[in-house]
């Protein structure tokens, strides 16, 4: 068996489960940086990088959605469509709800937000770093890719009065003509040169059986399942995009505070390492995977850390052995992205991904060379501990976090009565 596109052998079912996967595996890549953040650069230096990193990442890759899904606009529909399908609200554990008033004005508010979950225990100084200093620039950077005029403002938000205040946080958007625009952010700018902000996905087919774009009414809910197979996958190589676009803007980032380029890829290392075991166990079990080489070689053919594969261009060969190709020439290489990282000394994040499945299996060097890497999945003797940068992760909440099978959509709510 040879996998290059993996997502291909997936029923249209089986796609519309993982595109919520694929969504909290990006938002978990924070989670599996920040904490080395902390502990080299402490809290301000973590909410310095994370705003850089936010600010560079999240108007390319909207902007790439819009055209993706055809719902490219300047009103505030759009900017919420586009939160709708963006790493850094995944449905759910990030439980976004929509009031759209008309074209220039709209509110949201938060019924359950992972993120808090995850930081509040931190205390206070730690809510303010992520729900103030950090929001409060990167809505409006997001924002920037519908209308640099939106205005994206708290109407309450945490830290908590009382400590069990719901929902969690109520914001107004609003677009004018005197609100002075915002410019487009270096960071995004620099991001906006990479291979991976170009790269021409798959067309989605018209006549693929289901739906193909989001050129309608906003909806509270996107119920993936009434989307065509196609339009799933270009979905699913969008949202594993944003997340190198997220990780490069973290590891630029990062390298404007270090002092080498080696010492950077550590902290990205780290990150890759972290949300490559979490995400891929999350995978094992909305796919009852079994713990052999077959269920290796899908797991790996459906990674996010290796997807989109015009991007990555990793190929998984299950013959007699379990062979990963990483070629060298790919996008993802001269991006210096997530798979840049990897050769023969630093196999950690495939490492992590193998051992989602089974603690005895990991990664063996075959060839690192100028086409690239081969690695060979081999069992070992004894057991494979799970590594820091995987439990540091797991101190999120989103590890564990079960998405409900959610029913029809209610219709959407049309006053302007601010959320309390």
């Amino acid at each position: 068996m040879t996998s290059g596109p993996g997502l291909d052998r997936l029923s249209r079912e089986e796609l519309a489960l993982l595109v919520p996967e694929y969504l909290l595996a990006g938002h978990l890549i924070d989670r599996a940086g920040m904490p080395h953040l902390i502990g080299a650069f402490g809290r301000d230096g973590m909410r310095d990088i994370a705003i850089e990193e936010w600010m560079g990442a999240s108007p390319v890759y909207t902007r790439r959605m819009q055209r993706a899904l055809g719902f490219e606009g300047d009103s505030v529909e759009t900017i919420f469509k586009g939160m709708q399908i963006d790493v850094g609200a995944p449905p759910q554990f990030m439980d976004f709800r929509y009031v759209v008033t008309d074209h220039d004005h709209g509110e949201f508010h938060l019924d359950h937000c992972g993120a808090l979950m995850d930081v509040e225990p931190m205390g206070p100084d730690y809510v303010r770093a992520m729900c103030h200093d950090i929001e409060d620039p990167t809505f409006d950077a997001t924002a920037t890719a519908s209308n640099p005029r939106a205005q994206v403002r708290p109407v309450h938000r945490p830290p908590r009065v009382p400590a069990d205040r719901s929902p969690h946080c109520a914001w107004t958007v609003a677009i004018a003509d005197d609100h002075p625009a915002v410019p487009v952010p270096e960071e995004a700018k620099a991001m906006a040169a990479t291979r991976a902000a170009a790269l021409e996905l798959g067309p989605i087919d018209p006549d693929d059986p289901g739906r193909h774009d989001y050129a309608g009414p906003l909806e509270p809910d996107l119920v993936f399942s009434d989307w065509s197979a196609s339009a799933l996958r270009r979905i699913t190589d969008e949202v594993c995009l944003q997340g190198h676009l997220l990780a490069l803007s973290f590891l630029a980032a990062v390298a404007a505070r270090t002092t080498s380029p080696e010492e950077a890829v550590a902290f990205g290392r780290h990150q890759f390492s972290g949300v490559a075991g979490v995400a891929a166990e999350r995978l094992r079990d909305a796919l009852e995977l079994p713990p052999t080489l077959e269920g290796a070689a899908i797991l790996l053919g459906l990674h996010p850390g290796l997807l989109p594969y015009g991007y990555v261009r990793c190929d998984v060969e299950l013959g007699e052995r379990l062979l990963v190709r990483i070629a060298a020439d790919s996008g993802a290489v001269a991006d210096g992205a997530w798979p840049s990282m990897l050769d023969a000394d630093h196999l950690e994040p495939l490492d992590a991904i193998v051992r989602a499945l089974d603690d005895h299996l990991r990664c063996r060097p075959v060839s690192d060379d100028a086409d690239g890497l081969v690695v060979e999945v081999v069992r070992g003797d004894s057991p494979m501990p799970e590594t820091d940068d995987v439990v540091l992760t797991k101190f999120s909440t989103g590890a564990a976090f079960a998405f409900d099978a959610r029913g029809t959509p209610v219709e959407l709510r049309t006053s302007h009565t601010p959320v309390d």
